[in-house]
């Protein structure tokens, strides 16, 4: 069975990646990990007569995808954990719905998909499930429309804000051995350094990124260099650098293998995505897309996953307040034998 380790950090010595898709829209269809996804969408609207409904179509498509690659059918799944970016999570409330199993709503805002991924984790760890999936979903037209300005009014951004992946992700994780298994779950806790500005969402989440990284390597005795990849979820070209340095005066230094999925699902170059990606689907998707098949390919043993969450909401945006910020770090590794 598992156990805690040190302050914040769950290990698990029974779970394992059953199977995990992603799907995605038009700009994301367009990126440099366009290949790595299950399916691509060029109508933002994917057939449906509002974005609201497509977000939601992207999120079940992902959870059917994801059932079918583990040869499973909808009633094995023992419970199912999922979150979005809307206002009373209406995505992943009416995919339940759809999917009719057992749920569980989460909300970590950008974070979800790493959250979802502990909770199910610990699920199967503790033999509550043989079967866990976890799921989040973002959608650019969806989250302008509730947290900034509606697409359709025009409004200039600065070069600090960042585009919301349009997209979505699933993962399975179950007791059935495989040749990737979770290891490890660092919880994080609020970081909060005074940031009010909802268009500078990387500068926000930095804190929170780099003291659940410092944590996860203290908590389990590890160093960066044991892991092939440390991914942040979407601190973009703003934010990442920001972390880094805060983990360099930790005396945490990160090299070539400290990336951001916002600065991979995009061209930023080519691609109008200002300082790069955001949202749910953003980890969800580089993660359950690009990251697990190159372990699936063995191209990458151990990589840690540190989705970034900004906790802000309209309503506490409009009164002012700062914006608290979380980060849920998971330890993926692909089992090599000797």
């Amino acid at each position: 069975m598992g156990n805690k380790i040190g302050k914040q950090t769950w290990h698990y010595s029974n779970v394992n990646v059953i199977s995990y898709s992603s799907v995605v829209g038009e700009m994301e269809s367009k990126g440099p990990l366009a290949s790595d996804f299950d399916e691509r969408y060029e109508d933002q609207y994917m057939g449906q007569d509002s974005w609201e409904k497509a977000e939601r179509f992207l999120l079940e498509r992902s959870i059917d995808i994801a059932i079918k690659k583990a040869n499973l059918a909808k009633t094995d799944i023992d419970v199912f954990l999922a979150g979005d970016l809307l206002n009373q999570n209406i995505s992943a409330g009416f995919a339940a719905r759809t999917l009719s199993q057992p749920y569980l709503g989460i909300y970590g805002a950008c974070s979800t998909s790493m959250e979802g991924l502990s909770l199910a984790s610990a699920i199967v760890e503790g033999g509550f499930g043989k079967y866990a999936l976890a799921a989040t979903c973002s959608h650019n037209a969806t989250a302008e429309r509730q947290y900034r300005y509606p697409t359709e009014y025009g409004g200039q951004k600065p070069v600090t804000a960042q585009c919301t992946v349009t997209g979505a992700g699933s993962i399975i994780v179950g007791a059935t051995p495989t040749d990737i298994a979770v290891t490890y779950s660092t919880i994080g806790k609020i970081q909060d350094l005074g940031v009010k500005n909802p268009f500078d969402m990387g500068s926000a989440m930095a804190p929170a990124a780099a003291h659940t990284i410092a944590t996860h390597l203290r908590d389990t005795g590890r160093s960066p260099d044991d892991y092939d990849l440390i991914m942040t979820g979407d601190l973009a070209s703003v934010g990442h650098p920001i972390a880094k340095e805060l983990l360099k005066q930790e005396g945490i230094a990160l090299s070539n293998q400290f990336l951001d999925s916002g600065l991979l699902i995009y061209d930023l170059k080519n691609q109008e995505a200002f300082a790069g990606g955001s949202g749910c689907g953003c980890c969800a998707t580089v993660t359950y897309g690009h990251v697990l098949k190159k372990m699936a390919a063995g191209k990458l043993n151990k990589v840690l996953i540190v989705a970034t969450g900004a906790l802000l909401s309209p309503v506490s945006y409009m009164q002012g307040e700062s914006i608290p910020c979380i980060a849920h770090a998971v330890a993926i590794e692909r089992k090599v034998n000797p």
